[in-house]
């Protein structure tokens, strides 16, 4: 079975920029979309998902409302919060909910070290 990594955001063009830099590092991955906080609770509802990246900013729930109900449901699971909006707080808030922080524009070298600890987590896990 393989390994789904789900990116919110709602921005089109973030998730295109994020789908190549996941499936440049990890290109054995499945990579799902969602434009917010709902689609994102739907898909998780749908089908097996393991790693998630968030959008901060998105237009009703907020990544980190979003991070934290992910949580109750998936206490274990890889969360990253990506945002340009690097301020104390909002990492402060990413850490309290065990979420990584991301900041924006998303490279590849931004993503690197999150979905290597994603996979080195996800292996022991399933062992």
């Amino acid at each position: 079975m393989g390994t789904t990594v789900l990116i919110v955001d709602d921005s089109k063009l973030a998730r295109i920029v994020m789908t190549k830099a996941i499936t440049a590092l990890q290109p054995d991955w499945t990579v799902a979309e969602a434009g917010n906080g709902d689609q994102a609770m739907e898909v998780v509802d749908a089908q097996p998902v393991d790693v998630i990246v968030l959008d901060y900013n998105m237009p009703g729930r907020d990544g980190l409302g979003l991070a934290e109900d992910l949580r109750k449901r998936f206490p274990d699971m890889p969360i990253a919060i990506a945002t340009a909006n690097v301020q104390d707080e909002i990492i402060a808030r990413a850490r309290a909910t065990s979420a990584t922080f991301i900041p924006k524009p998303i490279t590849e070298d931004g993503l690197r070290g999150f979905l290597s600890g994603a996979a080195l987590r996800l292996r022991s896990t399933k062992k």
